[in-house]
Parts: C-alpha cells; sequence; structure tokens
C-alpha cells in the first residue's frame, strides 16, 4: 500500500478492485449541475441527436436548427445526447505545492489515487480516457484511448512526474495547462480536473470557462485540514527552504486570518464554477476516498 508520500504505480493499479463501488460515465443519468448534482445528459456538438428546442442565450450558433426556426418563425436549437463511448479527460495538476499533507497522504498522492479511481470507473463504463499530467516544468498528454491503453499511460505519467519535494507556487502558472487541456479536450468530453488551484489565475478563469462551453467539467478541489484550519495554539516555524516565517496561532487573529484565507480561496473557485455551470466537489487529504468520490459526484461538497 501506498505510505502516503509517494505515488506508486502498483497502487493506482489495484484502485481498479475499489472503484467497482463508483459510477462515472455516459450510461448513467443523474441531476443537473444547478440541482447540486453532476452528471446531467450533455448537450452539445458532435453528439447523438436528442430533441430540439427554443434557442436560448449562450446555446451554440452553429446548432440551430433552420428548418424548424423557419417553420417557426423563431430561432430553435438542436440538442444532442452523449455518446455511449464518451472521452473522459483528466488534468492532474502536480505543482510542487501538491507535496504537502499534514495527515494520511500528501495532496499529490490524493490527486493521484482520485484520478486512478474515476479512471477505473470510466474504463469500466466503457469510456475511453486520456488527460493531461501537469508540474512545474513538465507535462504529459495522453489521448483518449479505450480501456486501459489510455489510463495506464496516464498512470504511469503521475507517478514519473509526480513532485518529490516542496516548492514555490506561482499564481498563473495553471494556465498552460489549461490551454493544452483545451486543444485536446474535443467537443462533448467529460473533464476532470484534480488541484488545490492555488496556481489559478485570471487567464486561468478564461480558459476554464472556455473549456465548459463545450464540454461537462468537474472541479475537484483538493486540499489538507492543516490548509483549513491552524495548528493548535503555540509557536512554529513554517516555510522551504530560506523562506521561513514565524507564526503565533496563540493569537485569535492569526487563526481567524488562517482560516479566511483558506475560505475566500475556495470560495472563488467554487463560485466561478457555478458561473460556468462546473460541478465543484472537494475531497481532502483524510476524507474515505471512494464515499467522498460517491458524495462529491451528486452533490457539491459541504465541508466547512
Amino acid at each position: 500500500m501506498s505510505n502516503g508520500t509517494t505515488l506508486e504505480l502498483n497502487t493506482l493499479i489495484r484502485l481498479r478492485a475499489a472503484a467497482r463501488g463508483l459510477e462515472l460515465g455516459a450510461r448513467r443519468r443523474a441531476l443537473s449541475t444547478q440541482a447540486g448534482g453532476y452528471l446531467s445528459v450533455y448537450h452539445g456538438r458532435g453528439m447523438e441527436f436528442d430533441e430540439v428546442r427554443a434557442y436560448q442565450a449562450g446555446d451554440d450558433a452553429r446548432t440551430i436548427d433552420w428548418r424548424v426556426t423557419a417553420r417557426r418563425g423563431r430561432p430553435h436549437t438542436k440538442l444532442f445526447r452523449e455518446e455511449r463511448e464518451r472521452p473522459v479527460m483528466f488534468l492532474v495538476d502536480l505543482h510542487p505545492g501538491m507535496y504537502f499533507g499534514s495527515r494520511v497522504q500528501y495532496k499529490s498522492v490524493l490527486a493521484g489515487h482520485l484520478c486512478a479511481l474515476l479512471g477505473w470507473a470510466a474504463v469500466r463504463a466503457g469510456n475511453r480516457v486520456g488527460g493531461i499530467v501537469h508540474t512545474v516544468d513538465n507535462h504529459k498528454e495522453i489521448y483518449p484511448a479505450a480501456r486501459e491503453s489510455g489510463l495506464l499511460p496516464m498512470l504511469k505519467a503521475m507517478v514519473q512526474l509526480q513532485p518529490t519535494s516542496p516548492g514555490n507556487m506561482t499564481i498563473g502558472r495553471m494556465d498552460r495547462a489549461l490551454v493544452r487541456l483545451s486543444r485536446v479536450a474535443r467537443p462533448g468530453s467529460l473533464v476532470v480536473i484534480f488541484s488545490d488551484f492555488r496556481e489559478f489565475g485570471d487567464n486561468s478563469a478564461k480558459q476554464l470557462g472556455a473549456i465548459a462551453q463545450h464540454n461537462d467539467v468537474i472541479s475537484a478541489f483538493l486540499y489538507d485540514p492543516l490548509e483549513a484550519s491552524p495548528p493548535p495554539a503555540g509557536f512554529y516555524r513554517l516555510g522551504i527552504n530560506q523562506q521561513r516565517l514565524s507564526l503565533n496561532t496563540s493569537h485569535s487573529s492569526v487563526s481567524k486570518q488562517w482560516q479566511t484565507q483558506f475560505q475566500e480561496h475556495r470560495a472563488k473557485i467554487r463560485t466561478l464554477c457555478a458561473r460556468h455551470a462546473i460541478h465543484f466537489m472537494e475531497v481532502a487529504t483524510t476524507d474515505p476516498m471512494v464515499p467522498a468520490l460517491r458524495a462529491g459526484l451528486t452533490q457539491h461538497g459541504k465541508h466547512t
């Protein structure tokens, strides 16, 4: 089994058995994102025709049914149902800040385990799997492929590119990963992002919104409990290399600021997701992974 600090290929492969308790794929129908659930039937281009309805603001003009529009005197658009073998694309963000965890496992390990679980669930559902593994100075793109042909390269890339030491974070560095994702995820894909979004910038928000226009997107917000709540009252030395600071959590103002910063960061990502009809879920490094995924896929996270 994993020691919680390192992604190991054998462990990621063994998660195939645990994934049997998860449902992810084109054959499942569930609640809409606005209702608090994921996996609505996706309506978009390149899909199986479903029905025609009146055109609404935000609809893709390329799906307008001109015959029905002419007959009824006002714009109508075609709706499409997702294909049986739907591409499932993962973005696994393994920047240096993910090399952190106070209990159970590092965030980088959590990201890899969650990707493996949903990847195996997607393979079992008959979906093609691919994605991008993104690090501070490297990345690996895997185009969707059937069965293990797409997932196993993803698992191997996560093991090879995982962070091995902490490092500085740079806001906006996630832009590159999202740009690459927008190029490889064809319209109608299911896109799942595993990240703490600490390197998420203004342009990242624009890229994510663009991806969500033509794909179903799940943002899995990963965090460690120590990020949400400060350590017990005391004096601490924190940081990496030469960038260290002293922290006294005995002061209530310090504890309050600590919690506020985390809550504001999480709220920013959640609000952005709501704006673009992206499903937001959150998983802590201490959460039982399969139950957390099952709950997260059907309702918005309820962590406080």
